[in-house]
């Protein structure tokens, strides 16, 4: 059972996360503590609190098993809502970062698709797609053909032998880094 956020902004944080993992008691105490200051966070980013929930739920789960996996010998985690809370902001900044990659996306989708009947307008993109292009490595500018070419990111990966995933964040990276180059950030 997912997460609920509740109206004051506490989550009930249920003993197993979604994917069926089990949340040891300790941690699931520290979870439900630490909800109201998760979640407000969370909305100050602007990111849904049943999403939140849901990641809190989750970094309790990976924090639990992260405590079983330690050795006896290995020392102890001492504030366990800090490390819970840093295991869910981890979670929160990638969930923000992929939300914000999708916007830009669409934004850049509904900008093609209006230059296109400006003339203008398109030389201009193409000159900027051109330089762009110039920064780019090999590799990108492949992974970049392949996207505009309507390919799914799991089609990029097999071409790369790479996973979907790795395949998308290694074009972001790049694309990150072309951003920089142009001081587009």
């Amino acid at each position: 059972m997912p997460a609920q956020a509740s109206e004051n902004g506490a989550a009930r944080v249920s003993p197993m996360d979604q994917r069926g993992r089990p949340i040891s008691p300790a941690v699931l105490i520290a979870a439900e503590e630490l909800s109201p200051r998760a979640i407000h966070h969370a909305e100050k980013l602007l990111v849904d609190p049943a999403v939140a929930a849901n990641l809190l739920e989750e970094a309790a789960a990976t924090v639990s098993r992260a405590l079983r996996a330690k050795n006896a010998h290995e020392r102890p985690v001492q504030d366990l809502e800090s490390y819970l809370f840093r295991a869910f902001l981890r979670r929160l900044n990638r969930t923000k970062t992929r939300q914000s990659l999708l916007a830009d996306a669409v934004d850049l989708d509904a900008f093609l698709s209006r230059i296109s009947w400006d003339p203008t307008r398109a030389l201009e993109m193409k000159i900027f797609i051109d330089e762009l292009l110039m920064q780019c490595d090999p590799v990108m500018r492949d992974m970049l053909c392949r996207r505009l070419g309507g390919r799914s990111w799991k089609e990029v990966g097999r071409a790369y032998r790479i996973s979907s995933h790795a395949a998308e964040s290694k074009f972001s990276q790049a694309l990150q880094k072309v951003r920089k180059k142009l001081r587009l950030q």
